[in-house]
């Protein structure tokens, strides 16, 4: 179908009106669409001086009771600041006077027309004058415009100067048309820029009340404080290093705002589940201990157990002297009892010892345990010094938990997708749960909770897998463990790749594009301790 005029409802307009109708339909969804509000504030600025012919144009956003230039352009004079393409605005804010022509305007939601600035004695145009001053130029004819939204609520102004016929280039006064038409912009531009406050408020509401929550949690254990932001920023850094790579993989792989955005969310989410895990588990420094240590009944048994050694040494002694046995009875049983004392303070040492996670239980270890539990028994009731509940913790071959409690911890994932779920993630935040609760699989099927496969793993969810297993292995805050060095970490990372787990190409750029040593230097400086969702 060809392109010509509509039929019906716009018969009988002619060209320039039809042109109008068409520009302005056009400008307002163009600002209907836009939800950057800097590249939204510079859009209203340029849309509104290319449709009414104005030389330069400046909106000022009200703030208290001052004035903040947002956006100033200027086409004789190449001037550009504020905005996404604009240079930072230097300008100070202005008090909201009413001898100022804007302040006027926004204060009585009034539009002043100027048709020449220096002949007018209506306002203090001190300002406009010094600035024609210092660039040689005319500030001819301005039109101010309060910009109020659909409650009338002004949150703004468009000042627009030196309206130029576009048939000679001559600088006149804004008619009276174009007066009606900045009106209608403006309040189209007051509603946009509202609505883009709103959302951009509302998805910083949303992601701080995730940000809390996620604190909260790191918070509930002094051994994992940080954890949470750590992954979250050491994931921004592989996805950026990701993001910018040339060649190899992920030439051809790039990420949108909003997937930094939806990657940040779930690196802070990945542990909320945590919330519900029990206390003593999460901050569980050693095998024996729980709601109580049981550690110290232990070592007070054995220290019993020493007395009544030495208690009975002492008594043989004494019936050795009765008995005749003189000064030599007495020395024997003395050099027995040291023998004793010193058998017993090294098997004591070595239980105790045990209950260190850093000491790996191997098979000897296991039979040395298993001996010394069954040489030392209560005097009083034959019961082992060790107890049965002791030996299943103190048995554990690796770390500090029984495979008991592992399974509680574990379950975490499971209470953070369920958790997760019960949020209404906008669109563009959707697949933000997926990739939380899927940062415990492995490409191998044998992760949890779900035993995903790496088909069925996105990229991201592959990237925190990495990010927070490399995070576990060199954090400096867990008793159970001794932070480990960057190379031998990732001699564990490249062993988990040749077991089928992480994703080789992930692991190789997280090491070759030193993603480590990059996030540690921004989040010393404290940069992830606040919102960085982009790329810049």
């Amino acid at each position: 179908m060809s392109e010509g005029r509509p039929h019906g409802a716009i018969r009988g307009m002619d060209e320039r009106e039809l042109d109008t109708i068409t520009r302005l339909s056009r400008i307002g969804v163009s600002l209907s669409v836009e939800r950057d509000l800097d590249r939204l504030l510079e859009r209203i600025v340029e849309e509104v001086c290319g449709f009414l012919n104005a030389d330069g144009g400046t909106l000022y956003l009200r703030e208290g009771d001052a004035l903040r230039f947002a956006i100033s352009r200027n086409e004789t004079l190449g001037i550009r600041m504020g905005g996404r393409s604009g240079t930072p605005v230097n300008i100070p804010p202005l008090p909201l006077d009413p001898a100022f022509v804007s302040s006027y305007a926004i204060l009585n939601n009034q539009t002043v027309n100027i048709p020449d600035v220096y002949t007018s004695t209506l306002f203090d145009f001190t300002g406009p004058k010094k600035f024609d001053a210092d660039r040689k130029y005319l500030t001819r004819s301005m039109l101010v415009v309060p910009m109020a939204d659909h409650e009338g609520t002004v949150i703004g102004a468009l000042q627009l100067v030196n309206c130029i016929d576009p048939h000679d280039g001559r600088l006149g006064p804004f008619e009276e048309q174009y007066v009606i038409l900045a009106q209608s912009l403006a309040s189209q531009a007051a509603v946009a820029i509202n609505n883009s406050r709103l959302l951009r408020e509302t998805e910083r509401l949303f992601e701080a009340f995730l940000t809390v929550m996620a604190t909260g949690l790191d918070a509930r254990s002094k051994y994992t404080h940080g954890h949470v932001r750590r992954v979250a920023g050491l994931t921004m850094e592989l996805a950026r290093a990701v993001d910018a790579a040339t060649d190899g993989p992920f030439a051809d792989v790039h990420f949108s705002e909003n997937d930094f955005r939806e990657l940040w969310i779930a690196g802070w989410m990945h542990d909320i589940g945590k919330i519900v895990s029990p206390q003593h588990i999460m901050d569980k420094a050693t095998k024996l201990e729980g709601i109580y240590d049981r550690v110290a009944l232990l070592a007070e048994r054995f220290g019993r157990y020493r007395e009544h050694v030495r208690a009975d040494a002492r008594e043989r002694q004494l019936a050795a002297l009765r008995d005749g046995g003189g000064e030599a009875a007495v020395a024997a049983i003395e050099t027995e009892l040291a023998a004793t004392m010193t058998t017993l303070a090294n098997d004591t040492a070595f239980v105790l010892s045990c209950n260190e996670p850093q000491e790996f239980m191997d098979d000897l270890r296991i039979g040395c345990l298993n001996a010394i539990r069954a040489r030392y028994a209560d005097p009083a009731t034959g019961a082992p010094l060790v107890t049965d509940e002791e030996m299943h913790y103190l048995l554990i071959r690796k770390g500090s938990l029984t495979d008991e409690e592992r399974k509680i911890m574990q379950d975490h994932i499971v209470v953070t997708q369920r958790m997760l779920e019960k949020i209404p993630f906008p669109t563009k935040l959707k697949n933000a749960p997926l990739y939380a609760g899927s940062h415990h699989e492995t490409l191998d099927g044998k992760g949890y909770p779900s035993g995903l496969t790496g088909d069925h793993m996105p990229l991201q969810s592959r990237m925190l897998c990495i990010t927070d297993f490399l995070e576990a292995l060199t954090a400096s805050d867990r008793p159970y463990k001794k932070a480990m060095p960057l190379a031998k970490a990732f001699d564990i990372l490249r062993g988990e790749v040749g077991r089928g787990k992480l994703d080789a190409d992930l692991v190789a750029l997280l090491e070759k594009a030193d993603v480590f040593p990059t996030f540690q230097e921004k989040d010393l400086r404290g940069e992830y301790a606040v919102d960085h969702t982009t790329k810049e």
